[in-house]
C-alpha cells in the first residue's frame, strides 16, 4: 500500500516508519508535520492510507480527516499516544470517515516486530477492505422466526462515520424507548470503553458494553465491546465468538445480524449505517428475507457510502433513509 504519515513528532514518525519497513510491499510516499499540509498534499497525490495524528499545530487531525473525507477521501487511521486523553477526538475523526484507532508503535521497548504487530494488522484488514476483497458466500441459513412474542429489538450496524452517526440517532429517541438496541461499530477493543461513554455522554442514552450472557434489554443500549464477534444465541443471550476466524470486520455486523435473523424471536429492525466495505449488507438482506423491517443509510448522509450501498445493491433493504429520519421511524414502528 502507498501511505502517507500526518504527524508533527519525529519520532512517532520514525516508529511509523519502523513499523511500516516490517513489511516491504508497503511504501512511505509522504510525510506532512501538520493537517493542513496534509490536506495539500492529499490533493496532490492521494495515498491508499494516511496514518493521521490527532494533536498537531496549524491543523488537527480531526478538521484534517474531515477535510480530506470531503475533498480527496481515502482511507485514513488515526495514530495517538494517549487514548484515553483523546477519546472524543478519536470519535470526532472517526464520525468524519477516519476507519480505525490505532496506539502509535513504542521505540526501543521489547521486541520491534511485535510492537509493530497491531498496526500492520489493522493495514492489512484496510488493504481487504480498499480492495473489496473478502467476499463470501454463507452456508447458513436461519429458520423462519417464531411469532408470537412481542419482544423488541434494534440491530445497528455502523463503521467509518459510524460514532457521529450513531450520535444523530440516538439524540432522536427517548430514554423511555420501548425496544432493546445492540450496536455493532468497527472498532478495537481497547476503545470500545470510550466509545460506549462518549456516546452516551453525547446522546444521553445510557450506552454500556454487551456483557457476555446477556440478554438485549429495553432502557440500555449495548455496544459489541471485544475484538470478537458478538453473536445473539437460541436461548436469547449474547455471547462474544471468535468464529469465524477469517472475518476480516471484527466484530462483524454480518455475523450478528444473521444471529439475529436466526434466533430473535419478536419484532426487530435491522440498520445498517455509514461505512467503507461491504459488512453488514449480506446480514442485512438475511433480517429482510425473515421478515423483518431493515433500513439502510441513504448516500447524501453517509460519511462514508460503501456498506449502505451495498446493501442497496442487493436489494437488502426495505427503506433507504437520511440519517436523521432513522429514529423517527424507529419510534412509529414501535409505538404501535
Amino acid at each position: 500500500m502507498r501511505i502517507a504519515i500526518v504527524n508533527d513528532m519525529p519520532l512517532a514518525v520514525e516508529a511509523l516508519r519502523r513499523a511500516l519497513s516490517f513489511e516491504p510491499a508497503h511504501e512511505v510516499v509522504w510525510v506532512a508535520s501538520n493537517g493542513l499540509e496534509a490536506v495539500q498534499r492529499c490533493a496532490e497525490s492521494t495515498p491508499d492510507l494516511i496514518l493521521m495524528d490527532l494533536i498537531m499545530p496549524v491543523m488537527d487531525g480531526v478538521e484534517a480527516t474531515r477535510r480530506i473525507m470531503a475533498e480527496t477521501p481515502c482511507a485514513i487511521v488515526i495514530v495517538t499516544v494517549d487514548r484515553q486523553a483523546n477519546v472524543s477526538r478519536v470519535f470526532e475523526a472517526m464520525g468524519h470517515g477516519a476507519l480505525d484507532v490505532v496506539d502509535t508503535p513504542p521505540l526501543g521497548v521489547g521486541n520491534p516486530k511485535d510492537a509493530a504487530a497491531p498496526l500492520l494488522r489493522k493495514i492489512l484488514n484496510i488493504g481487504w477492505l480498499i480492495g473489496q476483497r473478502g467476499s463470501r458466500v454463507r452456508a447458513e441459513t436461519a429458520p423462519q422466526r417464531a411469532s408470537g412474542k412481542r419482544q423488541r429489538l434494534v440491530a445497528i450496524g455502523s463503521s467509518a462515520g459510524g460514532p457521529a452517526a450513531l450520535e444523530v440517532l440516538l439524540k432522536g429517541l427517548p430514554r423511555d424507548f420501548p425496544a432493546a438496541i445492540v450496536l455493532v461499530q468497527h472498532v478495537d477493543q481497547v476503545f470500545a470503553a470510550g466509545m460506549a461513554e462518549w456516546l452516551s455522554t453525547a446522546s444521553g442514552l445510557p450506552v454500556r458494553l454487551a456483557r457476555e450472557g446477556e440478554p438485549p434489554q429495553s432502557g440500555v443500549v449495548l455496544l459489541a465491546g471485544t475484538n470478537h464477534h458478538i453473536r445473539l444465541l437460541k436461548n436469547g443471550t449474547l455471547a462474544y465468538t471468535a468464529e469465524p476466524v477469517n472475518e476480516i470486520y471484527r466484530p462483524s455486523i454480518d455475523v450478528f445480524f444473521e444471529s439475529v435473523a436466526s434466533h430473535w424471536n419478536g419484532d426487530a429492525v435491522g440498520v445498517l449505517l455509514t461505512g467503507m466495505g461491504r459488512d453488514g449488507a449480506q446480514g442485512l438482506k438475511l433480517l429482510r428475507e425473515q421478515g423483518y423491517l431493515t433500513i439502510a443509510q441513504d448516500q447524501q448522509s453517509s460519511a462514508v457510502y460503501g456498506m449502505p450501498k451495498a446493501a442497496a445493491a442487493i436489494d437488502a433493504a426495505v427503506e433507504i433513509r437520511p440519517l436523521d429520519s432513522i429514529a423517527p421511524r424507529l419510534l412509529e414502528v414501535f409505538a404501535k
